[in-house]
């Protein structure tokens, strides 16, 4: 897709209103405004609904030919067989919404025929909005960013537990940290994929792991990280792909080998 530079003046100040729907939330659990999806505490909020009805309505108007995949509605995979899929959730981190914890965000990905050309991920409350453009770098409110140089000793491994599936995944999600804890300075549990992932291209984390991420949770986030210089795979090292759920590891270059070392051993 062409003039990849310009999307993002586009599409930032539509992601930063959005972003006003999450700060001017009150009462999230009272009066009807959460329910439950399949899984595991697996919730949805009027607010999500509200700030996804709301970027696909803007996005429409500067882009006619855009289709979307999105956390809150129904979905076809050939979507990203198009020039502009755009890949949405509109809050990452529900649970911490809804707990008035602070810490969550607006995840968007462009892709084009396949690929990710364009990704985006804002945080609200800090008002950091993250993002990278397809052989262009990351940035971080404007400023570029890298993934750190840390060796193992010194790195911290952010990781999620894939809570929609308790009962299947969460032995091995703890059996996994408690290895990576061991050979690095020290784990975080933050409650958001895309966070982490944007942290980790910051340079903020080191090592992401968890065992169960859809499309939306990840697709912004892998941009941010390559153009930043990590590595973004499944735990056994294969391609990602945004058709289906998948295992996420992603790193620092000079830790990736040794984090794979220990994902594999699960599958």
């Amino acid at each position: 897709m062409k003039n990849n530079l310009k999307i993002h003046e586009q599409i930032r100040p539509i992601l930063i209103e959005a972003g006003k729907i999450m700060l001017d939330a009150v009462e999230i659990e009272n009066d009807g405004g959460v329910s439950e999806k399949e899984g595991t505490a697996n919730f949805v909020t009027l607010y999500d609904v509200r700030v996804q009805k709301y970027i696909m309505s803007e996005i429409s108007k500067v882009f006619e030919e855009a289709y979307f995949i999105a956390e809150e509605k129904d979905n076809d995979s050939d979507s990203l067989n198009h020039s502009a899929c755009f890949i949405i959730d509109p809050i990452d981190g529900t649970t911490n919404f809804i707990h008035n914890y602070k810490h969550s965000c607006i995840s968007l990905a462009l892709v084009s025929y396949g690929e990710v050309v364009y990704g985006a991920v804002y945080d609200p409350y800090l008002d950091e909005y993250f993002h990278a453009v397809k052989d262009n770098g990351a940035y971080l409110n404007g400023k570029p960013i890298r993934v750190s140089s840390r060796t193992l000793p010194y790195a911290i491994t952010a990781f999620g537990t894939a809570p929609y599936y308790k009962e299947t995944l969460l032995d091995k999600t703890f059996s996994l940290v408690n290895e990576l804890c061991r050979d690095t300075a020290d784990i975080r549990r933050c409650g958001s994929a895309a966070l982490d992932m944007a942290y980790l291209a910051a340079g903020r984390n080191d090592i992401f792991v968890e065992f169960l991420l859809s499309p939306w949770d990840i697709a912004a986030g892998s941009l941010l990280i390559t153009e930043a210089g990590g590595v973004i795979t499944d735990m056994k090292g294969d391609v990602i792909r945004f058709t289906e759920p998948m295992p996420i590891l992603a790193a620092t270059k000079g830790l990736y080998g040794a984090a794979l070392e220990k994902t594999r051993k699960y599958f």
